[in-house]
């Protein structure tokens, strides 16, 4: 068995190439995922807003149904941000990690 020399930055972009290959391979894309993601917060957003809209008119009577869309938009916006802090902490302490 022949162990060759390691070059951490091949060693880096071969495993993020190799990550990649595997992860378009199994259906699974974090870029796809995400893009995903932003577009149902925005969904969710726009829903609140409309109802909201609706509301000023006098389009809707039932506020119960205008008050649920504007806490499901706030909550997804909570839960969007709290993802967003959790994944620049793990990027964080990635970086500042010691190879």
């Amino acid at each position: 068995m022949k162990i060759a020399p390691v070059n951490p930055q091949h060693a880096v972009a071969r495993t993020a190439a190799e990550g990649s290959a595997k992860a378009r391979e199994g259906g699974i894309d974090f870029k796809a995922g995400l893009n995903k993601a932003i577009d149902g917060l925005n969904r969710v957003q726009n829903q609140a807003d409309d109802m909201v809209a609706k509301m000023v008119t006098g389009e809707v009577d039932d506020i119960h149904q205008v008050v649920l869309a504007v806490e499901k938009a706030n909550l997804s916006m909570q839960l969007a941000v709290q993802v967003r802090n959790k994944v620049l902490e793990a990027y964080q302490e990635i970086m500042h990690m010691q190879v």
